[in-house]
């Protein structure tokens, strides 16, 4: 029951980010719309076939929909999966948007490798509170490639695949509860090209004022910029 109504939960969400009503799934995928409701109630089971075609019909990956307890892998048997990320399902990052003056809060999932250093990945952007990070402004979907000095993700918007989204991490083979990385992307408020520092990690940061004040850009790096040219994060 914990399950159908995680996924039920899940259905809805990404249902009305999209801005469809019970009638509009239930016509996509000729069924009711009481059934629809059951399902994002967890009232009812999923068939696997009735999943595949809601993951359609609201335009979603299946792992997206899916509820998992455990990872679906263990990393560490990953031979170049560095020590920052083994075992890792799920992690945080976070950037500091100047133009809204708050701090942006991603969540990331892995999905699972598709290489010995390569690894699925999908990052929900810019939600309210960790509880319902589905329920987002941006989804992403893509891989996380790991090197020896530097693992590597490259993502695209899943409502709107012209916007592209790297984020690189330094020394991920070293651990620690979190790392820095430089994101690159796409803004649309105002349409440009951005570079932004953001702090991964490993488990929900605090969001003092310590923790904002790193987020932003400091005096520190606003000399690397001027000596380098170029928005450097280490």
């Amino acid at each position: 029951m914990m399950i159908s109504k995680t996924v039920g939960k899940r259905i809805q969400a990404f249902r009305k980010a999209r801005h469809m009503t019970l009638e509009d799934l239930s016509e996509k995928i000729f069924k009711s719309k009481s059934t629809i409701s059951k399902y994002e109630k967890g009232e009812i089971a999923l068939d696997i076939e009735t999943l595949y075609d809601i993951a359609k019909a609201l335009h979603v990956y299946l792992e997206q929909l899916l509820y998992t307890v455990e990872p679906p892998f263990k990393s560490k048997e990953l031979p170049h999966v560095p020590a920052f990320f083994k075992d890792l399902s799920q992690f945080y990052g976070y950037l500091y948007d100047g133009r809204a003056n708050r701090i942006i809060r991603c969540v990331f999932n892995i999905h699972g490798p598709t290489d010995i250093n390569t690894q699925k990945v999908m990052m929900y952007m810019n939600f309210r509170d960790f509880d319902h990070y589905q329920d987002c402004e941006n989804t992403y979907w893509g891989t996380m490639e790991h090197f020896d000095a530097l693992t590597h993700i490259s993502l695209t918007n899943q409502d709107t695949p012209m916007e592209k989204a790297s984020l690189q991490i330094l020394a991920s083979y070293l651990d620690s509860p979190t790392k820095w990385g430089l994101f690159n992307g796409f803004s649309s408020r105002p349409m440009m090209p951005i570079a932004v520092k953001m702090i991964i990690s490993k488990e929900i940061a605090s969001e003092d004022e310590t923790f904002l004040k790193s987020l932003k850009v400091s005096r520190a790096d606003i000399r690397l910029l001027k000596l380098y040219n170029m928005l450097s994060v280490t």
